[in-house]
């Protein structure tokens, strides 16, 4: 698929009004990040069409996806960097105002990049700075100060070090809290969305306030350490898939399309890698819509933390 063909959203909070294509291929790593396999499956993707590449400091896949980028250029699968769209995550030991500037500039120097397109606060959680076994314990969690770790992604933006800043797992109590003195209000919240955690909540409050939602996990992300097996084997979801001749994963992808929502995907597999892009020529029914709104709801993420009262502010 051409990269032309992946439809884009306007990031109305950003620099410019930038746009974001809807799809990205996520590389979030289950275990450690193998670099080689991570440089190979992002160069692949490119061939494929996607332009949108999401990471974070965490995951350990900024620095091949940074080596990607430039032999993509140099084989001239792309003639320039304006031509891709990347996202990366502040993480949780650096989620501190002093820290925020520094914590960019390291994903930066990781991703051999002069900007982001898009930074996002990774948890509304603050870590003692270390390196601590994840989950981390409770007596590291510390006071979360989010005007200022908000303050100071603004001016990030405002050094054009990212072109837009926004979230990830926030909740609406804790938008609304951002929201009440934020000069640049966020432009994106990354949560978990899928057909068995609707967020439809979440998602009518965001579409309210001009928020655009990012569903990570799209397919419950089976396989991985904290992973569910309840998207890809949903027998209501197979039944769908069945009907019209397409993938559990493509049912999955194609409802998050008709939400109204982006999706990051993640397949290093390259026939899985392209089927994730054939869900724009075809529509579920109502009647499929209506099976999915019976699906069992359960939130599968919980965080990199052992424990927090009330984390999600009672939301379901």
């Amino acid at each position: 698929m051409s990269a032309s063909k992946i439809p884009q959203v306007v990031l109305k909070s950003s620099s410019n009004q930038i746009k974001m294509p809807i799809i990205a291929f996520g590389t979030a790593a289950v275990t450690n990040n193998d670099g080689e396999i991570t440089k190979a499956a992002v160069i692949e993707a490119i061939k494929s069409g996607y332009r949108h590449f999401d990471t974070a400091l965490i995951y350990g896949s900024e620095e091949a996806l940074g080596e990607a980028i430039e032999e993509a250029l140099q084989l001239g699968l792309i003639q320039s960097r304006d031509e891709l769209f990347i996202t990366s995550k502040l993480w949780l030991t650096d989620n501190f105002p002093h820290r925020v500037l520094s914590g960019l500039q390291k994903s930066l120097q990781n991703l051999k990049l002069e900007y982001l397109d898009l930074y996002l606060i990774h948890w509304p959680i603050s870590v003692k700075p270390g390196n601590w076994e994840i989950p981390y314990a409770e007596e590291l969690i510390t006071t979360f100060d989010l005007k200022g770790v908000w303050t100071a992604l603004e001016e990030c933006q405002k050094l054009g070090l990212t072109k837009s800043i926004g979230v990830s797992n926030f909740t609406r109590k804790k938008l609304d809290d951002l929201l009440s003195f934020a000069i640049i209000p966020p432009s994106v919240n990354q949560v978990e969305m899928n057909p068995v955690w609707h967020q439809k909540k979440l998602k009518e409050y965001c579409e309210a306030k001009g928020i655009i939602i990012t569903a990570f996990s799209p397919l419950g992300a089976k396989g991985t350490l904290w992973g569910s097996n309840e998207v890809m084997d949903s027998e209501i979801l197979k039944e769908i898939a069945e009907q019209h001749g397409k993938t559990i994963a493509q049912v999955c992808l194609r409802w998050l399309l008709e939400q109204g929502v982006t999706m990051a995907v993640k397949s290093y597999n390259k026939e899985r890698m392209n089927q994730n892009l054939e869900i724009f020529d075809w529509s579920l029914t109502k009647d499929d819509h209506e099976k999915i709104d019976k699906i069992k709801q359960i939130r599968v993420n919980n965080g990199p933390v052992v424990f927090i009262p009330n984390f999600w502010d009672g939301e379901t």
